[in-house]
């Protein structure tokens, strides 16, 4: 599997060097996270070992049980939504939180990490797309939220995420990660800080995203092939569709 995984990961390494060329981009500016959504802890295994350092998951008791069973290794990313009653078991698996999307799950965060004796980064979820079924704070709201999280020392604000509408033209997400750069500008010179991380672009479109300054890649299918496990309907997820 890990050379199956390395073989995906060099040509998507090269897609993205492309692109980033296109823009006028270093590709080194660009992480991707490993989405492991679904599949095995052998998956998370593999792709430690192809080089990709930052593995991203939606459900944190699926998290938890794969990260028991990984002795080491990576960064990993809640790029799901987040219930409050199991924050305290998030702080316990992620490194980073891409999904905060209101002040009552920023308290909970930065009270846990308080007494973890931590500081925890995370992102805003904004919802550019404005799509009902999705999380993520309307972008009226965002700067108002980073400013509340802005205040809780025991988090760190490191950027916007969001999920583009699923589309059959990488196109089509264009006007959404654009959508997201402009929101973090406008966020970033109102409140005076610095806020590096765009989250977003997925396997179908994460040229695109490059293109629009993304700095985090939420890929699965492209490194992973189809979709493992059992596929979960209804559930709001935050990272890899399928």
């Amino acid at each position: 599997m890990a050379d199956d995984v390395a073989g995906r990961l060099a040509a998507v390494q090269r897609e993205i060097g492309a692109a980033a060329a296109r823009a006028r981009r270093d590709p080194a500016t660009i992480r991707i996270v490993a989405v492991t959504k679904t599949f095995p802890a052998d998956t998370v295994s593999a792709a430690l070992a192809a080089g990709l350092h930052d593995i991203g998951e939606n459900y944190v008791q699926e998290a938890a049980a794969k990260r028991r069973a990984i002795p080491a290794g990576g960064r990993w990313h809640l790029i799901g939504g987040l219930q409050r009653n199991k924050v305290r078991l998030a702080l316990g698996v992620f490194d980073c939180v891409q999904t905060v999307d209101r002040a009552e799950i920023a308290d909970a965060l930065a009270a846990e990490a308080a007494r973890a004796g931590r500081r925890l980064p995370v992102l805003i979820q904004a919802n550019v797309a404005g799509e009902t079924r999705k999380r993520g704070a309307v972008p009226d709201h965002v700067a108002t939220l980073a400013e509340h999280v802005l205040g809780l020392p025991d988090l760190y604000l490191e950027g916007l995420m969001t999920i583009a509408p699923i589309a059959v033209n990488p196109l089509d997400s264009q006007p959404f990660f654009r959508g997201l750069r402009d929101l973090r500008d406008r966020v970033a010179t109102r409140l005076g800080v610095e806020l590096p991380h765009l989250s977003m672009g997925m396997s179908n479109d994460f040229s695109i995203a490059v293109e629009e300054g993304a700095t985090l890649l939420r890929l699965g299918r492209a490194l992973f092939g189809g979709r493992g496990g059992v596929s979960r309907p209804g559930v709001s997820g935050g990272g890899e569709g399928s």
